[in-house]
């Protein structure tokens, strides 16, 4: 009993721009039925939280349910933090405030910042060569301060259609288009901009990253490239996985998680 009680682990998962904790319904079906503890989280001014995403004052403010979770675990326990897309950021930063309390970090078609540079760095290089056009019937909006507006973000159904959710079960575009909701992209923010990751404390975290193989909107070699800013880095590939992969492959990407959990390797 007591081994069998040794692979039990808690998985934090942390969700995309525009999405909610909702998005993981599948993966922590899967993760509990196989005897796991899961917290799935809204971001502030997603999913179901109260409140406008255009609203949330800082990213600091918007990760604050991850921080504060995390900060919440008991003393000796780690949990295991996946993060997908824009949640990477979030991931980053729980990273490096409590590194003592992440057994491994899972980076899943996500973004991942680079020590020593901030964290708008990835998103700028993601963002190279993707005009208007590339996000379609995405609603692109500005907010807060008119002198140093910050830009808004709501995927439109097209684009989510044939670059998001290209290989997931209709069923599950459907939930989509109907759940998202417009999200900052906060990069005129203090701590986006600011020198925050550490190869001390964020760099010290076991770390994964799984590729979507079949992205459309964050193409695999990109994913790889952001990998390797990050020396040590364990790379695993998911074959025809999307952007959505807890949509296009739940039950691989749950299984991977598990095995990843499991692995000790530091």
């Amino acid at each position: 009993m007591e081994s069998v009680m040794k692979q039990q682990h808690h998985f934090v998962l942390i969700h995309g721009v525009c999405h909610g904790a909702w998005c993981w319904y599948k993966v922590a079906t899967a993760l509990e039925a196989a005897g796991h503890r899961v917290t799935a989280l809204d971001m502030a001014g997603c999913g179901a939280s109260p409140g406008r995403g255009e609203e949330v004052a800082s990213f600091e403010e918007y990760s604050r349910p991850v921080l504060d979770a995390v900060a919440a675990l008991p003393e000796g326990e780690k949990a295991v933090l996946v993060a997908h897309s824009f949640g990477g950021q979030t991931l980053a930063l729980a990273m490096e405030r409590y590194p003592e309390k992440i057994a491994v970090a899972v980076f899943a078609t996500a973004t991942m910042p680079a020590a020593g540079k901030p964290m708008t760095y990835a998103f700028k290089q993601l963002s190279q060569g993707k005009g208007a056009d590339f996000f379609m019937d995405s609603t692109l909006g500005t907010t807060g301060d008119p002198q140093n507006p910050d830009k808004t973000f709501l995927f439109g159904p097209k684009y989510m259609a044939k670059r998001v959710y290209q290989l997931s079960p209709p069923e599950d575009l459907t939930l989509g288009i109907t759940m998202v909701r417009p999200s900052r992209r906060f990069l005129n923010d203090e701590t986006m901009n600011g020198d925050v990751l550490t190869a001390e404390r964020y760099g010290a975290v076991r770390r994964v990253y799984v590729v979507a193989e079949d992205d459309e909107w964050k193409p695999a070699e990109m994913q790889r490239l952001m990998a390797s800013w990050n020396p040590g880095t364990e790379v695993m590939g998911l074959q025809g996985a999307d952007h959505m992969p807890m949509f296009s492959k739940p039950m691989e990407l749950s299984e991977l998680l598990m095995e990843i959990a499991n692995n000790k390797q530091s």
